[in-house]
Parts: C-alpha cells; structure tokens; sequence
C-alpha cells in the first residue's frame, strides 16, 4: 500500500469578538499554550501561538485528512470553553465569527515564524492594517464591511 506525503502550512489569525483587549499579559503565553495543546489533539501539528491581547495568529502543519473549518471552529470553542473554566476573563467571553487563513511553503516558514513570535515587538500598525494587509498581500478579495468588526477608534 503507498503512504500519503504532504507539507501543508498555514497561519490562522483570529479575534476577540469587538476587539476587546481580553487576552491579558499575565496569562496570554499560557494560554498559547493550550491552543497550541488543542490543536495537536485535534490533529494538527502547531508550530507556533502568538498574539496580541485582541486577536491570535497560529502557524499550523495542517493534517490533510481533516477541514480547516473544523479547526477553527473547534479551537474557538475549546479556547473559549477554557477560558469561562479558568475565569481568566471577566464575564462572557466570544470569539468574533470568521477567520483569515492563509497557506505557506515550507521556505517560508522561518519567516512567518519570527513574524508570530515578535507579535508585541512590530506593533506599528492596528490590528485592522495588519488584517487587512494580509488581504491585499495575498489579492483575496474582500469587502471590508464584512471583515471583522473592528473598534471604531483604531
């Protein structure tokens, strides 16, 4: 019987439902932490959670037999389940509805890598730039009233 070979990498970025700066300093690593914990037992392999207080971004060797919706979907309810438990967030706490997901080749990952881990250290531009600049790097068209729901005072 042939084996199946594949090399698949993406990055999935994510938001707080408002934009809320709900992921604070004091537990954000740890948390990573379990995100990166969830998406291996759901199947993937995580290479790298970072983020900011308002949003995440994963880089992920995606497993070929399973969605990336299913991911998704998955890891925002397991993280925001995780979350409630460990009142590490006051009150309600939601992910925003949609995602960016966007593919790498393995030449690329170095720097995707270093893009993720220094998430606090390129902070030059808002969240909504960053976001919608992945857009229009990768020519994913878009309306941008559909794209996240974002802060008004950015």
């Amino acid at each position: 019987m042939a084996n199946t070979y594949h090399q698949i990498y993406i990055q999935l970025i994510f938001a707080v439902q408002g934009r809320h700066s709900l992921l604070k300093k004091e537990f954000r690593q740890d948390f990573f932490k379990v995100i990166s914990s969830m998406i291996k037992e759901l199947g993937h392999f995580p290479i790298i959670v970072n983020g900011m207080s308002d949003h995440v971004h994963c880089l992920v060797g995606l497993n070929p037999d399973k969605k990336i919706s299913d991911l998704v979907k998955d890891l925002k309810t397991n993280s925001s389940h995780f979350l409630k438990d460990k009142k590490w967030v006051p009150g309600s706490f939601k992910w925003q509805n949609g995602y960016g997901v966007f593919s790498y080749s393995r030449s690329h990952l170095n720097n995707v890598y270093e893009y993720i881990l220094n998430q606090e250290y390129h902070r030059k531009r808002t969240f909504k730039e960053e976001y919608l600049g992945f857009l229009k790097k990768y020519e994913i068209e878009f309306k941008e009233e559909y794209v996240f729901e974002f802060i008004q005072d950015e």
